[in-house]
């Protein structure tokens, strides 16, 4: 296997590389590579997030690091549709994210949910055909830290041409990767395969009521960082109650574990190395194969920009709460909505 190609690896595929190297100087030479493609996405990332940021303002270098996980995911993930559909389907999915947020706030309260569901909806249904590729890890998520992390005026018309200029490049990526992919599939299958009572269906539909209603509720409560719940549910529901469960161990351990040694970090490290503790929570994703770790290190990024916000006590307590009410909530609200199907059906 070539340099080049080893930098295409992801994390597992890297650590089993590694675990089958036949010498030391084998292993040595292979996890060199893995540590410097971590360095290096790591520096792409924090870079393009900065031009982001720099070009169309502070307030939207989330768009930043909305449209770099779409970079990066849709390189190796489709839709599952003829690419001309799904060049359709992206056009759709931007405009879903440049508008529902918005809407969502300026409504809000039973009409913000109501927004937000119909809109998370429609990112599964059209992003999320194929169920395996997990698209919604990464449209959902983006509509969620885009509502969290609200603008309004001139704010809000420069998101619109970052998200703009960020589809663009999307379907450019998608288009020349996913270009001599053959399906029988057209955008309009997306409609003709729904169905209530199939799985996939019901997933899309159970994850957007849950994601919604959650964010709904921690509102409701006044609980700041309200999209954390949303994104625990998110998170943690899967087509498949059985691997549901383990995320779920896995979301709240983590999460745990992850505040307990960021308020660590924030009581003992001089202040001017705290910024770079998010950072170092990337590279601790990049080193992570499993979810749990992955978890651990996500909750360092997310913290330190809330501690800026509400304070250590707050970011630390209410990282914790969402998580841990979120996993839940999102498990029992899958569960009692394939219940509530099962028996509609039956009564057919």
């Amino acid at each position: 296997m070539t340099f080049y190609q080893e930098l295409q690896l992801n994390q597992a595929g890297s650590k089993a590389l590694i675990r089958k190297a036949s010498g030391k100087k084998e292993k040595i030479r292979h996890t060199g590579i893995y540590l410097f493609k971590i360095l290096l996405t790591l520096a792409f990332c924090v870079a393009f997030v900065s031009v982001y940021s720099a070009v169309f303002g502070s307030g939207n270098s989330i768009v930043g690091v909305l449209v770099l996980l779409c970079l990066m995911v849709f390189r190796f993930a489709d839709f599952g549709i003829q690419v001309r559909g799904g060049i359709g389907a992206l056009a759709l999915i931007f405009v879903v994210l440049a508008a529902g947020p918005r809407a969502a706030h300026l409504l809000g309260g039973a009409g913000g949910f109501l927004i937000n569901g119909v809109c998370i909806f429609a990112l599964l249904f059209l992003g999320c055909h194929q169920i395996m590729m997990a698209n919604h890890s990464t449209l959902v998520l983006g509509y969620l830290l885009l509502y969290g992390y609200d603008v309004a005026g001139f704010e809000y018309r420069m998101r619109l041409v970052g998200l703009a200029a960020g589809m663009v490049m999307t379907m450019i990526v998608y288009y020349r990767n996913h270009r001599k992919q053959t399906y029988k599939r057209n955008f309009f299958s997306l409609f003709r395969e729904f169905h209530p009572g199939a799985l996939r269906t019901r997933w899309q539909i159970s994850m957007a009521l849950a994601a919604a209603s959650a964010v709904f509720f921690a509102e409701c409560l006044g609980m700041p960082r309200a999209m954390w719940a949303g994104i625990a549910v998110m998170s943690v529901t899967t087509p498949f109650e059985t691997d549901m469960k383990e995320r779920v161990r896995d979301r709240i351990a983590g999460n745990l574990a992850g505040a307990a040694v960021f308020a660590i970090a924030f009581c003992f490290l001089p202040g001017d190395l705290l910024p770079y503790v998010g950072i170092i929570g990337g590279f601790g994703v990049g080193l992570s194969a499993t979810y749990r770790w992955q978890t651990i290190f996500n909750s360092f990024g997310a913290m330190s920009v809330a501690a800026g916000l509400i304070g250590l006590p707050g970011a630390v307590i209410f990282r914790i709460l969402h998580n841990f009410l979120g996993a839940v909530y999102g498990k029992l609200f899958f569960r009692g909505w394939n219940r509530f199907t099962d028996l509609c059906a039956a009564k057919r």
